[in-house]
């Protein structure tokens, strides 16, 4: 795991990017400034410290630990949203199998691609505090990454990264992460390689409301913007707003 920068070490800490208010270009994907760039992707500066720590006690546990997807903007997010509204790549159902779309409703349709993938300006990727991660040893060669349940179950690939990974998460070893789709809450399915960065990840998630996203959503609207305005309230609910990760009172993170 490669780091472009490695200045921020020193100079930025997780009490001070817990402690400032995010503006709402940082909570939509459009403000990058906090970023440093990590191998082929990007994640908060403030992560990165608790990140090589996670990594390292996972290469002593022998698990080569990667981060397949860190930061994503929010164009990123929204061509997501349109090639799955439009058919151009699958909307799954509860198994994981594609869906026909031309048999859905608008608002079946919306449904459908959150249970899998987040409303753009809504998505915690956008913060740079959250990341899917992987065993990458672990793959069988010539394979390639699905970030599926089925990986991640027993008899998968990456079983005993996630065992292992769950341990050190209920740890005191743990910096800081959790993940925020650890169990089916009726939203988002759960994803147990989407770990958060609980010290910052919550400040932003505070600062998110669904009056902010629903500004955003006005000047950048989305295929089935409508639908998505008139339910936007209960969508907020269900798919963006989940329990808040453990952090220390004074900010610290945990040890």
């Amino acid at each position: 795991m490669n780091f472009a920068d490695q200045s921020h070490k020193k100079g930025d800490n997780v009490e001070e990017s817990r402690l400032s208010i995010p503006s709402i270009k940082a909570l939509v994907g459009e403000d990058e400034s906090a970023l440093v760039a990590l191998d082929q992707t990007h994640v908060h500066r403030g992560v990165v410290a608790p990140l090589e720590r996670l990594t390292a006690a996972a290469e002593d546990a022998g698990f080569s630990l990667c981060v397949a997807s860190g930061y994503r903007s929010f164009e990123r997010q929204k061509a997501i949203w349109t090639a799955k509204t439009s058919g151009e790549r699958p909307v799954l159902d509860e198994r994981g199998r594609p869906l026909d779309i031309e048999r859905l409703n608008e608002l079946e349709l919306v449904l459908a691609i959150l249970r899998w993938s987040a409303l753009p300006g809504s998505s915690r990727h956008h913060w740079g505090t959250d990341m899917d991660v992987y065993d990458a040893s672990a793959l069988p060669r010539g394979s390639t990454l699905q970030l599926t349940r089925e990986e991640c179950d027993a008899g998968g690939p990456l079983y005993r990264f996630h065992q292992w990974l769950t341990d050190f998460l209920a740890s005191d070893a743990n910096p800081g992460f959790y993940r925020p789709y650890d169990v089916d809450r009726g939203g988002v399915a759960p994803e147990p390689w989407h770990l958060s960065f609980a010290p910052i990840a919550n400040a932003y998630a505070r600062a998110l409301t669904v009056e902010r996203l629903s500004n955003h959503l006005r000047e950048h609207p989305l295929p089935l913007q409508a639908t998505i305005e008139e339910h936007l309230t209960a969508l907020f609910e269900r798919y963006v707003r989940v329990p808040p990760g453990p952090e220390s009172p004074e900010g610290e993170p945990p040890r």
